[in-house]
């Protein structure tokens, strides 16, 4: 163990390519569920149910794709850097934030619309103010799942100029650095953990105390 090398890397590297890899992730996940949610709830609409199953197997395919092989393909249209990392982690960010929106909004009791009904709201009102608060941990627990993962194919981004954590990874592997690569995946699992409890906790936060079970 080097450790000149390890301080160069944990103090000199480490605090910018941190920073780059959560801008990263927030903006990805940004994009994701201002994408994914209402796609979500427009294919839980009695006009659109029939497309539902169309949409959900497209996102499954671009699931399915490696995260690399999807920063490669939008490379040639935008180019090396952060701009194509984005884009290409928003699109295989999309299925868990769709998947779980759609199935939270359906957990919801036909009883309990049923109720809202009977009370005067009408569609739109029952949508803002009971299915969807309803729904919000499931919601909660998809874009939990999407972030952990667009915090660890982001490590991809190194490839392609985009910055993040993945540039110590990649220097490690290229000069036989464990010191690099011990820092940016340590980071990157770390920084996940905490994304993770810290959804974790909003999501414990906003379920509704007959529901946290």
């Amino acid at each position: 163990m080097n450790w000149a090398r390890m301080q160069d890397a944990l103090v000199h590297r480490a605090p910018e390519a941190l920073s780059v890899h959560l801008l990263m992730v927030v903006i990805t996940i940004g994009i994701a569920v201002a994408i994914a949610l209402p796609l979500g709830v427009i294919l839980t609409r009695p006009r659109y149910k029939k497309l539902s199953m169309i949409v959900m197997n497209v996102m499954n395919l671009l699931q399915t794709v490696p995260g690399l092989a999807v920063i490669a393909l939008v490379m040639p249209f935008l180019g090396l850097g952060l701009k194509p990392t984005i884009v290409a982690l928003s699109v295989q960010g999309l299925l868990p934030i769709a998947r779980n929106t759609i199935a939270g909004i359906y957990a919801v009791g036909p009883d309990v619309k049923e109720a809202a009904l009977g009370m005067g709201m009408s569609h739109r009102q029952i949508l803002y103010e009971v299915e969807l608060p309803l729904a919000m941990p499931i919601i909660l627990a998809g874009i939990r799942t999407s972030t952990v993962y667009v915090v660890s194919v982001g490590t991809l981004a190194a490839y392609i100029g985009g910055g993040g954590l993945g540039d110590l990874i990649v220097t490690g592997l290229a000069m036989f650095w464990t010191e690099f690569l011990l820092v940016g995946a340590g980071l990157g699992a770390l920084l996940a953990i905490v994304l993770d409890r810290t959804l974790a906790y909003v999501e414990f936060r906003i379920t509704p105390p007959g529901l946290g079970s």
